[in-house]
């Protein structure tokens, strides 16, 4: 079971939303790397980051809900943001040997880190650090996560990568992201319309978030799917808009 965070409130908050949206809409991400521009986007809304996005941000308890995180296990979450990954594993986190929590923003890890505190989890460590160069052992890990991450890293295909390298052989990825369909997309996988394939593009990356059809066809290729589905969810304040966002989860072949 989930634990409650003191330290960032996860309930909607209209003073809070406020803050967020005014950053969304009003503050200019700079910065002359990657690095900087993350924590430029982020800095000013890490403590209201969880209440705003948990609204927006569809079906990450439901990923891990999935998870059979394997007893002394070894755990990496790419793109951990605040952390909110661990607080919805709950008692399964604490059966592991080790959880790593990566990130490129330090506001967002130092968010992270009072979670770990106020959670108890000894065995889980912030990592500040690029997701296209961190890497662990090769097949060392049981279980890599990438919950709305993938979209945010330039070089998503070196992170898949690495990913693929450090996985035990049946080891499993877990991915929840938004994404854009192909202009012909696969068979038995659905079909955007340009419209919204344009608009979702466009829209997202005013925030460095960058929406990409390659990003299933990838994972497909890589991993034998556990689970897989396409959904549409509810954007804050936009009543009749749904993005569009994918769940997958996969197993390094074990050959």
């Amino acid at each position: 079971m989930s634990q409650t965070i003191p330290a960032v409130s996860t309930q909607p908050s209209r003073r809070a939303d406020l803050r967020v949206l005014w950053h969304l809409l009003f503050h200019r991400v700079r910065g002359e790397t990657h690095a900087q521009r993350l924590e430029s986007f982020y800095g000013g809304q890490a403590t209201d980051y969880d209440s705003f996005r948990e609204r927006m941000l569809h079906g990450r308890q439901e990923l891990i809900s999935r998870i059979d995180f394997p007893r002394d296990g070894v755990w990496l979450d790419i793109g951990a943001g605040t952390g909110t990954n661990l607080s919805f594993a709950g008692q399964n986190s604490k059966n592991l040997r080790s959880i790593q929590l990566v990130d490129l923003a330090p506001s967002l890890l130092s968010v992270a880190d009072r979670r770990i505190r106020d959670l108890g989890c000894e065995n889980a460590t912030t990592q500040l650090a690029d997701a296209t160069t961190f890497s662990l052992p090769p097949e060392s890990v049981d279980v890599i996560t990438l919950s709305y991450s993938l979209t945010m890293i330039p070089d998503w295909f070196q992170t898949l990568a690495l990913a693929e390298a450090m996985l035990k052989p049946g080891g499993m990825i877990a991915v929840v992201d938004f994404y854009v369909s192909r202009k012909h997309a696969a068979k038995n996988q659905r079909q955007h319309g340009w419209l919204r394939r344009a608009f979702w593009s466009h829209w997202f990356a005013a925030d460095n978030v960058f929406l990409s059809s390659d990003h299933l066809a990838m994972l497909h290729r890589r991993f034998m799917a556990d689970r897989y589905e396409e959904r549409l969810g509810k954007v804050p304040y936009m009543p009749l808009l749904r993005a569009p966002y994918y769940l997958f989860l996969g197993r390094k072949p074990t050959s």
